[in-house]
């Protein structure tokens, strides 16, 4: 079969896809293959996850979701797709510290290519890890917890460790969760004072169309607990109707907005897992400054004449952590992501641009989305990565999980 990522942007290099049923049938897999590589839900944008060998994906494999209330963490398997891992939280009145955008996506892929949420305070979803279990080239089962001197390096692993058969994640008490929007914010207002707008509420979102580049035409303001936020102190109107980020898209597929307080997992994502979000006829990118840099990042790119390949762009922070091939390494950021058509080269073009204008403040790419920087410049903002090549040579001397991407990127 022609394997193609959730977007169709990339036609995968094999037409192998492997779906064990269980541990043991991947390790055998695994240890008979001289090339292979995890497959999540496919949401990557770039070829992080292709192969010239074989694909394999645990959407079959027979793991249950296990919590355990008193030590305040859950097993995953890791195949799992958040929506199933909150909605069996939410029956134990548990929560995640964040989610990402989207429900749909697994957790293993999520946490190896450094997926985020959004808040000053919220690290990325693999910062939630205390124990990670993948097979190796060999075969072997491998467990990893915290204490492990490599386990910095062993979540946020790009693929390049083995495939991720479970993850345990810590939790803490379910907490509500409201959601407001207000529109049509002037940037200079936001941006003169954006410490405070990123901090009005437990998540905080700017959107801006590429026809209002001197305007955020939604904000939106997740607030933990009840509490109303105030975010028309920066000039814009409170929504009186749901939003979409994307203007023309039927809001529908939005999780509940108007303030109207609910579960922590059906108000964090800015999607409903009972939909579809978009199309999929899409690519992204994604830029990550150092926190201080925010304001003048966005202004550097509202300066950019994108219309006719944007459709949307979103600003979060995003908390420091210790991973180390994290984009948040040991630096709080502030993310700039861009949803494109799925135009090849007028993406190209787009990108070259967004990425010169950010060059001053020193910009990390996703590194599951489009990007285009110089493989150096990439490895220059990862100073665990001579690490992180011998923990990989340690697990698969062989490049059994290698690809182009890994060998551009990392070894």
């Amino acid at each position: 079969m022609t394997l193609r990522n959730w977007a169709g942007n990339i036609v995968y290099s094999t037409a192998t896809l492997h779906a064990p049923q269980s541990v043991e049938e991947l390790q055998h897999l695994v240890a008979a293959s001289s090339g292979i590589h995890a497959l999540g839900t496919g949401h990557s944008f770039n070829r992080i996850a292709d192969t010239t060998g074989d694909l394999v994906t645990l959407r079959d494999l027979q793991l249950p979701i296990e919590v355990d209330a008193a030590a305040r963490t859950v097993a995953v398997p890791g195949g799992a797709r958040y929506a199933a891992v909150v909605t069996e939280l939410h029956r134990h009145g548990l929560a995640l510290h964040n989610l990402g955008s989207l429900p749909h996506i697994c957790v293993a892929g999520a946490c190896a290519t450094g997926t985020h949420g959004s808040g000053d305070g919220n690290r990325c979803l693999a910062a939630a890890a205390v124990a990670v279990q993948f097979v190796r080239a060999d075969g072997e089962l491998v467990a990893v917890t915290r204490s492990d001197a490599a386990f910095g390096g062993s979540v946020l692993a790009l693929g390049a460790l083995g495939i991720v058969t479970r993850l345990t994640l810590a939790v803490e008490p379910a907490f509500p969760v409201r959601q407001d929007v207000w529109v049509d914010v002037p940037l200079d207002a936001l941006m003169a004072d954006l410490d405070a707008v990123m901090a009005a509420g437990y998540s905080v979102s700017l959107f801006s169309d590429p026809f209002t580049p001197h305007r955020v035409d939604q904000l939106w303001i997740k607030t933990r607990g009840v509490d109303a936020p105030d975010g028309g102190r920066w000039g814009g109107r409170r929504a009186d109707r749901a939003q979409h980020p994307v203007p023309g898209h039927d809001p529908a597929v939005t999780t509940e907005q108007l303030g109207v307080a609910g579960p922590w997992h059906e108000r964090l994502p800015h999607f409903r897992a009972a939909f579809t979000p978009s199309s999929g006829e899409e690519q992204q990118s994604e830029y990550f400054v150092a926190r201080e840099h925010g304001a003048d990042a966005i202004a550097a790119v509202a300066e950019i004449d994108l219309r006719g390949v944007l459709q949307v762009a979103e600003y979060r922070t995003i908390a420091a952590d210790d991973l180390w091939l994290s984009p948040f390494h040991d630096r709080a950021a502030l993310g700039l992501h861009f949803t494109w058509i799925d135009d090849d080269a007028a993406v190209h073009e787009a990108v070259t641009a967004v990425e010169r204008a950010l060059a001053p403040y020193d910009p990390r790419p996703h590194w599951g989305k489009v990007f285009r920087a110089d493989p150096a410049a990439v490895q220059s903002h990862y100073p665990r990565l001579e690490d992180f090549r011998a923990l990989a040579r340690r697990h698969d001397p062989n490049r059994v999980f290698g690809n182009d991407f890994l060998a551009r990127f990392v070894y």
